[in-house]
């Protein structure tokens, strides 16, 4: 988690909301980015997809089982369907999304018996650490 901290500090340096996200398979990171939506005029470039993406280009395929997602913020509703389509075994997130977040708060579709794959998810690691950075982005900009 202290490495998705580190890739969402950075990405106040571009507008973005700092969000980072790290893919972590045999103790060895595989993929690792900061949202990126500001900086490319792209609504998906989410910190977790663009990890995700990077993960699957250095494993040579989609399916990232045996992976782990560290993100600091809970998961959104399209990340989240991202997390189920490439198989994660866990999820593991900072602060809580109660306005957005599809890991816990507003639905668990990671979680979701309906689908063809279910993650663990491990909420609240480094959640203050994580809330703050996003306090501090948002008072900044008010």
């Amino acid at each position: 988690m202290r490495r998705a901290l580190e890739l969402a500090s950075r990405c106040a340096e571009h507008g973005d909301v700092p969000i980072g996200a790290v893919v972590v398979r045999d103790d060895r990171e595989i993929g690792a980015a900061g949202n990126e939506r500001e900086l490319r005029g792209d609504p998906t470039a989410h910190a977790e997809m663009l990890s995700i993406r990077e993960a699957a280009s250095v494993t040579e395929g989609w399916r990232l089982d045996g992976c782990t997602l560290f993100v600091t913020l809970e998961p959104c509703a399209m990340c989240a369907g991202a997390i189920v389509l490439a198989r994660l075994d866990r999820v593991v997130f900072g602060a809580a999304d109660p306005k957005a977040g599809f890991a816990g708060s507003l639905g668990n579709l990671v979680k979701d018996p309906r689908l063809n794959h279910e993650a663990t998810v491990i909420p609240g690691v480094l959640a203050e650490e994580c809330g703050d950075l996003l306090r501090a982005f948002f008072q900044a900009r008010r």
